[in-house]
C-alpha cells in the first residue's frame, strides 16, 4: 500500500456545510460525470465525520447518474474506521489516502477546506499531484468555505491546471461582497492585496454591490445579479 500523501487537517466539518459546491458541481460537472466510462468521484479529506461525502453520493446519484460511486479519503486511520458505518459499498466507501488518491483514477476529486491549512508554497505540488492522478478529463474542485457553508469559493482545475474560479455565497446574510475575501481558496487568500487581480476583482464587486444599493427593496437577489451584470460590463468574465 502507497503512504498517504499529506498531513492530519482539523477536521471540523457540519451537515450541508457543501451543499452549495455540491450543487455547482451536479450542474457544471455532471456532462463531464456523465460521459466518464468510470464515474468514480474521490472526496478528499471528508473530515471527522462522513456526512459530506454521504450527502455527495446523494446528490450525484439524484442529479447526476445512479451508477456513481464516492470514495472518502482521509488520512487519519481513526477517521477512516469512524465512517465504516456509513459506507454503502459500491456507491460509497471510505478509505485512508491523501493526495495522492490511494491509487484511484478517478473522474472527479472535490477537496474542501484541506488545503486551507497548508502553506500557500504547497498548493502547486497538491495540485498536480491531484490531477496527475485524474482519469483522462478528469476535474478537481478545490476550495474552501465558512462553517456553516454560507461563503465559499473553489477553483475548478483539470491536467492543464486552473479553469475557473467561483465565488458562492447565501445572499440573505451577505453584507458585501468583501466578506468572500475571507474564504478564497489558499492559492489566493494571501493575494487579496492591491495590485493582484483578485484583489481588484473583489473590490469590483463591492463597489458594483455598494451602487446597486437602489435594488435592495426587491430583494439580496436583484441586488446581486445587477452587482454582477455591472462587473461583467466593467469587463470581468
Amino acid at each position: 500500500m502507497m503512504k498517504p500523501l499529506g498531513v492530519v487537517t482539523r477536521g471540523t466539518t457540519n451537515p450541508n456545510r457543501l451543499r452549495r459546491v455540491d450543487n455547482w458541481i451536479v450542474e457544471t460537472c455532471g456532462d463531464a460525470l456523465r460521459a466518464a466510462a468510470d464515474p468514480l468521484v474521490v472526496d478528499l479529506g471528508y473530515g471527522a465525520t462522513p456526512v459530506t461525502a454521504v450527502e455527495l453520493r446523494a446528490r450525484l446519484t439524484a442529479g447526476v447518474r445512479a451508477d456513481v460511486r464516492v470514495v472518502g479519503l482521509e488520512i487519519d486511520p481513526v477517521r477512516v474506521a469512524a465512517a465504516q458505518p456509513a459506507a454503502d459499498p459500491p456507491g460509497l466507501t471510505f478509505a485512508r489516502g491523501g493526495f495522492e488518491l490511494a491509487g484511484l483514477r478517478p473522474a472527479l476529486v472535490r477537496a474542501f477546506n484541506v488545503l486551507r491549512q497548508y502553506d500557500e508554497g504547497e498548493v502547486a505540488d497538491a495540485w498536480r499531484t491531484v490531477t496527475d492522478r485524474l482519469a483522462p478529463g478528469g476535474l478537481l474542485v478545490e476550495g474552501t468555505c465558512d462553517e456553516l457553508g454560507r461563503l465559499g469559493s473553489w477553483v475548478l482545475l483539470d491536467a492543464d491546471g486552473p479553469r475557473t474560479l467561483t465565488l458562492a455565497a447565501k445572499l440573505t446574510t451577505l453584507t458585501s461582497p468583501a466578506e468572500l475575501a475571507e474564504r478564497l481558496p489558499k492559492a489566493l487568500i494571501h493575494r487579496n492585496v492591491p495590485g493582484e487581480r483578485i484583489h481588484d476583482l473583489i473590490r469590483a464587486l463591492d463597489d458594483a454591490w455598494r451602487a446597486a444599493a437602489g435594488y435592495a427593496p426587491f430583494g439580496p437577489r436583484h441586488r446581486w445579479l445587477e452587482t454582477v451584470r455591472a462587473v461583467r460590463a466593467a469587463g470581468w468574465p
